[in-house]
């Protein structure tokens, strides 16, 4: 935990920037990654609020852009890395913009001294665990105009930090920090830290307050939930936590993510019996083969996953589930990627997010043999992608006839005289409504599928 003396610390240092004369006048921070980044970066706005600056509307026009990195994937860091070279070009009109670049990227081995060696135009640079440091690292990198890197090992929590909320009617909570199960693909051990729970009465008391200021749903955020508690006196379970949570009162409450190795009996049996807990579950899978998952060091196999998501299914019917896939893990056969497709149709997902298998620097997979050709690889995600869309439209099919309570998130894309949101099972649902809905549960019956989005009739 954070002492309070270093809060204090940075709440002086947040005082001092707001009393500087040369001090920026407004940020912009853009996010890539998970939702773990995304409520990252609402405490990056809320701590540069609390500075005195304004969220500015394009980030070309920001006093101080500042890039809130994800690592788990290649792709996501060729991108911000390309963005902030671009943001190079931007700055020859501005030249007192300030840029900064935080997150899981720079908590990556080896990234620290990249960027001060080959991103010298980059401002200020800090990890994963120095996010609550923001203050005291801006205010020394506006004070000496030189290149501020700052990257420290993820082991604490930091408790009390403002929050910039992009809604008003959902809201993140985040119950745990940081992984230990080390997956062999996965960097995000190495660059969150060991796990580490939130107490009991501090959750409950936040929850409490975001009922209070209007939240009509919370999403419980921490690598992997099912694990909440290790570490905490008594060992409280997630289960209790999330009972305790549905005593509250808020309309509704999701969580993710979860790993299928610690889904157990009692988690279920809350969600079958919970006033507000929703009925979807995010429960990745990676693969269908029993070896590729040993490799993956998953510890489950394929039929101990299946037999969780019976029982899921027995305790809760019409629970709607999701899924992450990858293709293409070193050495995986065509027939070990058949086993993954028949476990897709096994199971019959309501969504899936897939990916072709990403090395990171780090990680044991990174070291193995076999890579999978790219063309290999980029005609395996093609069927699995082709397999789920046709699998999902059947299976949301079951939803026609059906009423579901959706949370308004804004309007149609299509129609102003429409609006989307999510339903209780996670799927998007489109109904008629107007702007003023936004915000709002409303009830709707399901009268269609149209990709892989529900149609509703308001009721």
């Amino acid at each position: 935990m954070v002492t309070r003396e270093e809060m204090e610390k940075q709440e002086q240092y947040t005082e001092m920037i707001r009393s500087l004369p040369h001090k920026p006048r407004s940020y912009y921070v853009v996010t890539y990654g998970c939702q773990m980044n995304a409520h990252d970066s609402e405490k990056i706005a809320g701590m540069l609020d609390d500075m005195g600056m304004e969220a500015a509307d394009v980030r070309e026009e920001a006093d101080f852009v500042i890039f809130n990195t994800c690592c788990v994937r290649e792709n996501a860091e060729r991108r911000a890395l390309g963005n902030v070279t671009w943001l190079k070009e931007v700055r020859k009109n501005k030249p007192e913009m300030i840029i900064a670049v935080c997150g899981c990227m720079i908590q990556e081995p080896g990234m620290a001294e990249k960027i001060l060696k080959q991103y010298r135009f980059v401002d200020l640079a800090f990890g994963t665990a120095n996010l609550h440091k923001l203050p005291e690292l801006l205010y020394e990198t506006l004070n000496s105009r030189e290149q501020c890197v700052r990257v420290e090992e993820a082991d604490l929590i930091a408790e009390g930090l403002p929050v910039h909320r992009l809604r008003q009617d959902a809201a993140y909570l985040t119950i745990m920090y940081g992984c230990d199960n080390f997956c062999s693909y996965c960097i995000v051990p190495y660059v969150r830290g060991r796990e580490r729970s939130r107490d009991v009465s501090v959750i409950l008391h936040e929850a409490e307050n975001l009922v209070q200021s209007g939240v009509k749903e919370i999403m419980l955020l921490g690598q992997n939930v099912n694990s909440y508690g290790k570490g905490l006196p008594g060992n409280p379970s997630f289960a209790s936590l999330l009972k305790q949570l549905d005593g509250i009162g808020i309309p509704r409450i999701r969580f993710m993510t979860s790993h299928p190795k610690d889904l157990n009996d009692e988690l279920i049996e809350v969600m079958a019996g919970g006033k507000h807990i929703l009925p979807q579950f995010h429960l990745p899978v990676q693969s269908g083969n029993d070896e590729i998952l040993k490799k993956m060091n998953r510890h489950y196999t394929r039929e101990q996953y299946l037999n969780r998501v019976r029982k899921l299914r027995e305790a809760i019917p019409d629970i709607g589930l999701s899924t992450d896939i990858i293709v293409s893990f070193p050495g995986e056969t065509e027939e070990q990627f058949q086993d993954t497709m028949s476990l897709v149709r096994e199971v019959r997902y309501d969504s899936a997010f897939t990916f072709i298998y990403s090395p990171r620097t780090g990680t044991k997979a990174a070291k193995m043999e076999g890579l999978i050709p790219d063309e290999v690889s980029t005609e395996r995600i093609q069927r699995l992608i082709a397999l789920q869309e046709n699998l999902q439209q059947e299976t949301l099919k079951r939803f026609i006839g059906m009423q579901e309570e959706v949370l308004v998130e804004g309007l149609s894309r299509r129609s102003k005289l429409a609006v989307s949101g999510k339903g209780r099972h996670a799927v998007s649902v489109t109904m008629d409504g107007t702007e003023a809905d936004i915000g709002r549960i409303l009830s709707c019956r399901i009268t269609g599928v149209k990709n892989n989005t529900l149609m509703g009739e308001r009721i």
